[in-house]
């Protein structure tokens, strides 16, 4: 599951960016901290900065352009704590406009929790899940 979420460009085919770009590599790997990319959808254009990476855990990345918002921030944390089940927690924080932060609250909830699930979804297709393993 981590290296469909670390490969940015893996998403276009699992989510619902229909584009992705990669303004500039990482330092040290391609997808790595320092990484600055640009995903698309029909309606909204995004870059975002990788901002932390630890292997098979978290990716955290801040918001550079694309909405009007304002230290922006997110966390991508995945664990797994029994059964060979990985748990997707999506989280960001932000600051905006006075009286608008309602609305940002709902709208990214509902497409963090979207591609979250398009994550895992896309991921069991990779390993699908048994429920036992030995």
């Amino acid at each position: 599951m981590f290296s469909l979420l670390k490969n940015s460009d893996t998403w276009p085919r699992w989510s619902l960016f229909n584009s992705f770009e990669l303004e500039r590599a990482g330092n040290g790997e391609r997808f790595g901290v320092g990484a600055i990319r640009t995903f698309s959808t029909r309606v909204s254009k995004t870059t975002e900065q990788v901002t932390e990476l630890i292997p098979d855990q978290k990716l955290s990345y801040v918001l550079l352009s694309g909405l009007p918002l304002r230290n922006y921030q997110a966390v991508v944390q995945l664990s797994s704590p029994e059964f060979g089940v990985t748990l997707v927690n999506w989280t960001a924080s932000f600051r905006c406009g006075y009286g608008t932060g309602w609305f940002w609250r709902i709208f990214l909830n509902l497409i963090l929790s979207r591609v979250a699930m398009q994550l895992a979804a896309a991921a069991e297709k990779l390993e699908p899940v048994g429920f036992l393993k030995s």
